[in-house]
């Protein structure tokens, strides 16, 4: 009994067919579209064909093959120009939505239909039975954008003539050993058949793959070869196959081609919404955010135009991103009107905190964004952010680094004494008296300082192999002014030509 449970078939496929894949990659992300005519031309003008179009463009009477000069004698069609690099974005992102479901699958090249195949054998304990699996693919499909059938069988084929057989986006599960009665009835044309072989089935009436399936198997071998027998045993559902996955790379990419150039920035932001809208979706999937959007804009002309905006932190909220690019651009606008636009982005982690019960709410990481990207377009992109000590002596040896936030919260460092240097720029001229080599009172702002203390002098310079640099040097001074206000201040004196300045003041 042990035996003859082991030796049970473990096989099962779910497939998904997208029919008409040329036409729902372009109108995809284009939803002012989708209630239109659409058809999709392949081919060098004059001799363009029809190679895709949506229901409302076959409900109108168009058809796969028309030329141009047949498709102007209809009404309304919109028609649009086929794009290969778009299909290839789409197919990406179809193959990263099936991976979510199985890690091992295998795609089937179709000319201008989507094909993929998932080995989903041992899934039920995470998706439930194959009927619930099937409706899952399905939904997070049409959250693409997309329509398409989901069948699922324990036999390859099967799985794969099922959907293709489908006439309606819907949802087919075939039990073991039911596949021969749940293909019968579908047609010869579901089994990709070469030209010789359709006109010998058409002459012996044959017609479904139930019809083919009830041949018999050696007078049919005898007059067809083996490729007989694989056809009657694909129209059973009994033909074998050996499974061939593929990697699948995760990679958030969106891609849009303009019918025509653009300029706006508004008009731009509203393509860049759905855009947005579906690398989220995808995010969420994988329970990541995106840390960093990366546009480019193809110009015309040959050129691009690229921007990367990277928030404090990883985060999913589509209006941050939209402002974020928004400002990037207004900030550092294209130079020519804009023909495609390519969104990248980076995963990251999502941002968690655990905060006290009664620890107060933190201010919003998107809104720093936001105030830096404003600020930022007033004073210059790299003059935002937190002064960074370089590894010299040289005089405004730091740079500017952009602002962190810590994804935790850390113990408050205890209290110390800080003292607060307020440079003065450009530094500021004075008079000094000195007495033994030091300073003893000097002119500053109009007033007569007399220094009650003097700390130094220190030699400022920088690299320890640059000597002509060691030519100044810093006193740090306390005076007393004719008012009676005491004075802190850092002086510099430049040792060559024997100048004092002012360079910055303690508060």
């Amino acid at each position: 009994m042990g035996g003859a449970t082991m030796s049970k078939p473990t096989e099962l496929y779910a497939c998904l067919y997208v029919k008409e894949f040329p036409a729902q990659a372009l109108l995809r992300l284009r939803p002012e579209l989708h209630e239109k005519p659409c058809v999709i031309m392949e081919g060098d003008p004059p001799f363009e064909v029809v190679c895709s179009l949506n229901t409302k463009a076959r409900l109108l009477g168009l058809r796969h093959g028309m030329t141009r000069v047949e498709v102007d004698t209809f009404v309304g069609p919109i028609v649009l120009a086929r794009s290969l690099l778009i299909e290839k974005a789409t197919k990406a992102v179809l193959l990263e939505c099936a991976g979510a479901f199985s890690p091992r699958m295998e795609e089937c090249a179709k000319t201008t239909a989507f094909l993929c195949v998932m080995d989903v054998a041992g899934t039920q304990n995470l998706f439930g039975p194959p009927e619930m699996l099937a409706k899952n693919i399905r939904q997070r499909i049409r959250s693409l954008g997309l329509s398409g059938q989901v069948t699922v069988s324990g036999n390859f084929h099967a799985a794969v003539c099922l959907a293709k057989g489908l006439t309606r986006s819907v949802l087919q599960v075939v039990p073991r050993g039911e596949e021969a009665a749940a293909l019968s009835s579908l047609p010869l044309t579901t089994l990709d058949l070469m030209e010789s072989q359709a006109e010998t089935f058409a002459l012996w009436g044959i017609h479904t793959l139930g019809m083919l399936a009830a041949l018999p198997e050696r007078e049919l071998i005898a007059r067809m070869g083996q490729e007989g027998k694989r056809l009657r045993q694909q129209a059973r559902g009994e033909l074998p196959h050996l499974f061939q996955p593929i990697d699948i790379p995760f990679v958030l990419e969106e891609r849009a081609e303009l019918d025509f150039s653009l300029e706006d920035l508004e008009s731009l932001l509203f393509g860049l919404s759905v855009m947005l809208e579906q690398l989220i979706f995808r995010a969420k999937a994988r329970i990541v955010a995106l840390a960093s959007v990366t546009i480019t804009l193809h110009l015309d002309g040959g050129d691009l135009h690229s921007r990367t905006v990277r928030p404090a932190q990883p985060t999913n909220d589509k209006q941050l991103w939209l402002k974020l690019l928004h400002l990037d651009l207004e900030a550092h606008p294209p130079h020519a009107a804009i023909l495609t636009v390519v969104l990248h982005a980076e995963p990251g982690n999502t941002s968690k905190m655990q905060l006290g019960l009664f620890s107060p709410q933190l201010p919003e990481p998107g809104r720093l964004d936001v105030t830096l990207a404003r600020i930022a377009a007033l004073v210059g992109e790299g003059n935002v952010g937190q002064a960074v000590l370089d590894d010299t002596h040289t005089p405004e040896g730091f740079h500017v680094e952009p602002f962190q936030v810590s994804s935790a919260m850390s113990e408050p460092a205890a209290s110390e004494g800080h003292v607060c240097l307020r440079k003065l720029r450009p530094p500021q001229p004075m008079s000094v008296l000195l007495a033994s080599g030091r300073p003893q009172s000097f002119f500053f702002r109009n007033q007569r300082c007399m220094v009650e203390r003097a700390y130094g002098p220190w030699l400022k310079g920088g690299e320890w192999w640059n000597e002509s640099i060691w030519g100044h040097e810093q006193w740090d001074l306390i005076a007393r002014a004719q008012d009676n206000a005491l004075l802190f201040c850092s002086v510099a004196r430049d040792l060559m030509q024997d100048q004092w300045q002012v360079v910055a003041l303690y508060d």
